[in-house]
């Protein structure tokens, strides 16, 4: 159970960065805070969904383009996002968006490996506050 909780939060996270920093650089992104929430709802659910569908598809038919599954799984979960997220994310133009999707998945891929390592020393620094609190 709590290694599915730190997945998933790991997940979640790694999304919100992904989506902030992407914003940050580009100037036809925007995230609007009133939707962002749904918006990461909806690109996290897209990815943790379409990633494996994408995968064994590409497997089947186009093994050489292996690695472009994140690439691809991640415009579709943004184009996903931008459509149902309500006003929670707009791309503007095809530069914009080709470049959105590499920001996303380059910095939700390194947000991912460091990530479970912070949840997981937070966790631990916790446990031994309420360990150290009960023996007092």
């Amino acid at each position: 159970m709590i290694r599915i909780l730190v997945r998933t939060l790991t997940y979640l996270i790694s999304a919100a960065i992904g989506l902030l920093v992407a914003t940050w650089i580009l100037d036809d992104m925007t995230v609007h805070f009133a939707g962002f929430l749904i918006t990461l709802a909806v690109f996290a659910a897209a990815q943790l969904i379409l990633s494996p569908f994408i995968t064994k598809f590409v497997h089947r038919n186009a093994e050489a383009f292996m690695g472009g599954v994140g690439l691809v799984s991640t415009f579709v979960a943004l184009l996903l996002a931008t459509l149902l997220g309500g006003n929670g994310i707009e791309i503007s133009g095809v530069e914009t968006w080709i470049a959105a999707t590499v920001i996303v998945w380059l910095v939700t891929a390194a947000a991912t490996l460091v990530v479970p390592y912070l949840l997981v020393k937070a966790g631990i620094t916790s446990a031994r506050e309420n360990r150290a609190d009960s023996t007092n």
